[in-house]
């Protein structure tokens, strides 16, 4: 299935979602707040991970409505965490909208985000089974956290404190690397699985099967994710290459292998573009022209090839149907697509 197919899925699924989502937002929130809750929502994205929720739920015989609720809970702990992800990182653009505390204040970006985590509540309530959906999502926030911890802390400059000055990473392996995806990407995908597992009303083992499968999915996305940042088409993305490396950040599984193999010279210049204050564009053309004279890529996307057989070969025992198709197109989306 090519990418725009598999694309137009998602966000045909996705776009199902988004009233589902917009409900529970607007529950007792004022009416001049509204705009400033809708932002994030309204900005777009891929909606991969609703998606996957929904069509978990359908290929396990699940009804797609029994979905919706879940689905937007899960969307939700996404967007909630991009909103904490931009005040963190102090990103002022996302998707190509000014984001959320750029433009309506640091503190409202702090409120709506509270508003979020109790309306992530609200969309459980009405799920199936929410208990367990409650569960998974508790869950699910607390290893996301971790994985943003993590990623902080492999930041070679730009953060304060004692406590990032004792527990900042100085070199970064690739279990330091996949536990930190796993927190900060791997577990979300994972738990819309889960989810929509749950909404079907399938077995522990088959939630727990499906998990894995989203798990597995969510490290190959990333690693993904790390490769275009380096190397993909600025057309295709909406921006120029190198934002980890602006952003001074170790935990890009490219610079990881990189470092690994390059000699101490080269290895050395990169970490110092890596502590510059502002990283100038010949800097960063230079720290990716000397991760591609390594196997770094190479190796990389062979680990994530490697991550989607895993998940695929998870959902090999369940009854072949239309949804297990597209699941196995959308994990081979995740980790071949070029945007």
């Amino acid at each position: 299935m090519p990418e725009s197919e598999v694309l137009r899925e998602l966000m045909m699924k996705g776009k199902d979602v988004e009233k589902y989502m917009i409900e529970v937002l607007r529950i007792n929130a004022s009416k001049d707040f509204i705009e400033v809750l809708e932002h994030q929502i309204l900005a777009g994205g891929k909606r991969l991970r609703p998606a996957l929720t929904i069509i978990v739920c359908e290929a396990l015989g699940g009804k797609k409505e029994d979905a919706m609720y879940p689905a937007a809970a899960i969307e939700l702990i996404h967007n909630f965490s991009l909103i904490v992800d931009d005040i963190i990182d102090h990103s002022i653009l996302r998707r190509g909208k000014p984001t959320v505390w750029k433009k309506y204040g640091l503190e409202f970006a702090i409120l709506a985000s509270l508003h979020y985590r109790e309306a992530i509540e609200k969309a459980i309530l009405k799920s199936p089974n929410p208990l367990k959906i409650a569960d998974l999502v508790s869950d699910t926030i607390m290893y996301m956290i971790e994985g943003e911890r993590l990623d902080i802390l492999f930041e070679q400059f730009g953060r304060e404190g004692d406590y990032f000055s004792k527990y900042q990473f100085r070199s970064v392996s690739e279990d330091d690397y996949l536990r930190m995806i796993g927190g900060k990407t791997a577990s979300l995908i994972s738990a819309s699985c889960k989810a929509g597992a749950i909404a079907a009303d399938a077995s522990d083992e088959a939630i727990e099967k499906f998990g894995v499968f989203g798990w597995n999915v969510g490290l190959a996305f990333q690693i993904t994710d790390d490769y275009l940042d380096l190397f993909g088409d600025p057309k295709k993305l909406g921006k120029e290459p190198g934002k980890d490396i602006k952003e001074h950040k170790l935990g890009n599984i490219m610079i990881v292998y990189a470092l690994q193999e390059l000699d101490k010279q080269s290895a050395d210049r990169i970490l110092e573009i890596l502590k510059k204050q502002s990283p100038t564009d010949d800097d960063i053309n230079e720290a990716i022209s000397l991760i591609r004279k390594t196997s770094a890529v190479d190796r990389a996307m062979k680990k994530a090839e490697n991550l989607i057989n895993r998940a695929l070969e998870e959902i090999s025992t369940f009854p072949e149907n239309k949804y297990i198709k597209i699941l196995r197109h959308l994990a081979i989306f995740a980790y071949k697509r070029t945007f």
